[in-house]
């Protein structure tokens, strides 16, 4: 199993303190709009590598108008082991982690925990920029393989030293083999975990009748084919220079990659269906994750759904939660009401938040 059994955050967003007791059932978060609902899912967040749900920095996330900096504790349950995680950021610095009072690294919360979300700004994951994309599809190959963040660190490094040569016109092949070196060995991992990523996804889908529709996706290069390995990606990299040096930029690259979606069962294109059923094909990726890691972890990852009722029916939400309490997955999930989640009855915790006075409060609630 893999839950965190408390949390604890301070002078987080709106929270000056708030303390939940966890039993590893799914959590129910409801309450008014602006509360502090998402702000705990994103403090949830926080405990795998990166910048959360919200992609914020460190600075963002402090209470206001004190700005002194924040904490959050929690423990966590990971294959019959119990965590104590720390991680804090004071005035504005970069996020420290602490496990079991011994500093530690992002890195090494990828290593024992994997959080998976959806959240409403990805609802329009079909209809916009390729970047949505590929980040979603990150973090699915991060849950995966925890390396892939630090590949995708190094890439995004190294492109941005060769984006500079091309912007100052550097025309002397020795600036760039060094850069291009490294950028084609880590850019060839990145592809190639997005493509184990999709594989895993697709096979996960395809293996178990579920309440939502199964999503077919292809992983397509803007110009062409990526390259079938580091030294052809290398090759591909020195071939693109003077076409590079015009635009300013690299051209060729896994970041320009983008993730195609279509609703198998209609052969329509995700980016042509309804609203619903984008959001139900989102829905069926992300269990398909929580299915995929099970059976390759042993346990699924903890799953963050904020305002997951939004654009399902009574059926599919039905569904989702009967999906979820069949995985084991401790599912942190938003909405405005208790109502929201009668379907679950005894199967999850509630726990109501309200805002007084500008301090939210988290209280909780009997099923």
């Amino acid at each position: 199993m893999l839950a965190l059994t408390s949390l604890m955050l301070s002078h987080f967003r709106s929270h000056l303190r708030a303390e939940l007791l966890l039993d590893g059932r799914p959590v129910a978060l409801f309450g008014d709009n602006g509360a502090g609902k998402t702000n705990i899912l994103e403090a949830v967040s926080l405990f795998s590598p990166g910048r959360g749900i919200r992609r914020a920095s460190a600075a963002d996330m402090t209470r206001r108008p004190e700005e002194l900096g924040w904490k959050l504790k929690g423990q966590l349950k990971a294959r019959d082991q119990i965590y104590e995680i720390e991680t804090w950021s004071e005035n504005g610095a970069a996020r420290q982690v602490r496990v079991d009072n011994k500093a530690s690294n992002q890195t090494s919360l990828g290593q024992m925990c994997r959080v998976v979300w959806l959240v409403p700004a990805m609802d329009r994951l079909w209809i916009e920029a390729a970047e949505g994309r590929r980040r979603f599809l990150d973090r699915i190959a991060l849950t995966l393989e925890p390396a892939h963040a630090e590949a995708s660190l190094i890439y995004e490094k190294t492109m941005r030293e060769r984006n500079k040569l091309l912007k100052e016109q550097v025309r002397d092949p020795a600036w760039y083999r060094v850069i291009e070196s490294q950028m084609s060995e880590v850019g060839h991992r990145i592809h190639q975990a997005r493509v184990q990523a999709v594989d895993v996804l697709h096979a996960a889908q395809s293996d178990v009748e579920t309440g939502f529709p199964v999503a077919e996706l292809e992983l397509i290069q803007a110009d062409g084919a990526m390259p079938d390995s580091s030294e052809d990606f290398r090759a591909a990299l020195e071939e693109s220079r003077f076409r590079d040096l015009a635009a300013g930029r690299t051209l060729v690259g896994p970041h320009r990659s983008d993730l195609l979606g279509t609703f198998r069962a209609k052969g329509v294109p995700a980016r042509d269906c309804s609203t619903g059923e984008q959001k139900a094909l989102l829905v069926s990726l992300i269990l398909a994750n929580a299915r995929a890691l099970k059976a390759r972890e042993g346990a699924p990852p903890i799953l963050l759904l904020d305002e997951v009722s939004a654009h399902l029916d009574a059926a599919r939400r039905a569904a989702l939660y009967d999906e979820i309490c069949a995985l084991g997955v401790q599912a942190w999930m938003t909405g405005t009401g208790p109502e929201l989640f009668t379907d679950l009855g005894q199967r999850a915790q509630r726990f109501e938040v309200t805002d007084a006075n500008g301090i939210s409060e988290v209280g909780e609630r009997d099923g």
